[in-house]
Order: structure tokens, then C-alpha cells, then sequence
């Protein structure tokens, strides 16, 4: 995979999220890149607003904003619609519901058209439930297999909401054993990979639980977890 992927905690494209998506944005090497805003996992949320929202956001820090409303199976099995992702530089999955996302975009045209772009080298960020079904496995009321687009590891959105010592205890007990790490990603904060490990970004922190542990880390600070 030549391409970059960003695993957002939530709380997309709000203050404060600005130094993170610059960073995403400058993973593409472009100026203004060509960034694509796929509401899907909001398709029962607002979806329109969901991405009027990433357009407005992504545009004032100088990319070439558009929207992809692909909403449900239909849509994703579209090859008209999953075509437009050929000029993308940065796709970005936002939040919403996962179990949704994932049954919709699973084996379909507009997956085989991301893995094309990253391919190619383009960015891929998702955001909570986008996020969430780029794993092997994600977690959401029980746990499921994904995309894996990252293979064995799973992301848990929103986690500052989370006790590391509860969650450690939790993920022991439960985590498929496949699973190399499990990334615990506060809102606003993301984890762009890269050539040689990960960085975490944002005012929070990314707390990676591997080998019975838990450490995390703060925004510019670099990770492996293979």
C-alpha cells in the first residue's frame, strides 16, 4: 500500500481540529489537494450536513473540497459514483453509524476505487466510525471483522471518554487474538501513518494497547506497532 491512512477519534472537522488536518492534508504532497468527503456512516444523520461540514472545514485550509454521496449499498456498488475517487488525493470517511458504513461499503466499487487510490498514493482518513471499519476488527456492541485496509489492529474512537486501565482489562478479556494493537483515539486527534510508524496528532492523546499494556501518545510523538 503506497498510500497514507489517518485514524480519527471523532469530533471531525470542528475547532480545533486544524493543525491535525493540515497534517493529513501535507501526507498528500499537494498544495490543494483534491479531498473527497464521504458522509456515508451519516447517511442516517444528516448526511448533508455531514458533508457541508467537512467541505467548509477542508476548503479554509486550502484543498480542493468536494463531496462523494454515496449512502448506502446501492450507491457503493455504483461504478459512475465510485469513478470519482480516481482524481482524489485525500478520501475521508466521516463518523456516524459503522455497522451502516461497513455492510454498505464492503466489497463493492467504491472500496475496490480506494484501495485503488492508495494504491496510487493517495490519503485515506476516516473519522469515528470511518475509522473504526478500516481494522481488522472493530468493536460496536460486539466485536466483528472489518475492512482491514490496516491489517490486525482496531480502533476505538472518542476515547477520552475511556479509563486505559478498564479498557486494558476489557480488551484482555475480549480482543481477538489476531489483533496486534488496538489504537484508543481521542476526538480531535488523530494517527497518520507513515513510512515508519505512526504519529500521533491533536491536542489529545493515542493510547495503544499492545502485549498486556497501554501507553500513549501526544501530538508530533512517533509509534510502531507491528
Amino acid at each position: 500500500m503506497a498510500g497514507r491512512i489517518a485514524l480519527v477519534g471523532g469530533d471531525e472537522f470542528r475547532d480545533g481540529c486544524e493543525p491535525m488536518d493540515e497534517a493529513i492534508l501535507a501526507a498528500t504532497g499537494k498544495s490543494a489537494p483534491v479531498t473527497l468527503i464521504v458522509p456515508t456512516a451519516a447517511a442516517f444523520e444528516r448526511p448533508d450536513l455531514a458533508a457541508q461540514n467537512g467541505v467548509r472545514h477542508f476548503s479554509s485550509l486550502g484543498a480542493d473540497t468536494h463531496t462523494l454521496m454515496a449512502l448506502d449499498r446501492d450507491d457503493a456498488m455504483d461504478a459512475g459514483l465510485a469513478s470519482e475517487i480516481a482524481s482524489a488525493e485525500l478520501v475521508y470517511l466521516t463518523g456516524g453509524n459503522p455497522a451502516h458504513l461497513l455492510e454498505a461499503i464492503s466489497e463493492s466499487a467504491l472500496l475496490n476505487s480506494i484501495a485503488s487510490a492508495l494504491e496510487r498514493g493517495a490519503v485515506l482518513a476516516g473519522s469515528s466510525a470511518g475509522a473504526m471499519v478500516m481494522g481488522s476488527w472493530m468493536r460496536f456492541r460486539e466485536w466483528r471483522r472489518a475492512l482491514g485496509i490496516v491489517d490486525r489492529i482496531a480502533t476505538l474512537p472518542h476515547h477520552e471518554r475511556a479509563d486505559p486501565d478498564s479498557t486494558l482489562l476489557e480488551l484482555d478479556t475480549s480482543a481477538p487474538d489476531e489483533l496486534n494493537a488496538v489504537l484508543g483515539v481521542d476526538g480531535r486527534c488523530g494517527a497518520l501513518s507513515g513510512p515508519d510508524g505512526w504519529t500521533a496528532l491533536g491536542p489529545g492523546s493515542v493510547t495503544v494497547y499492545r502485549s498486556g499494556a497501554w501507553r500513549q501518545y501526544t501530538d508530533g510523538d512517533n509509534f510502531t506497532i507491528s
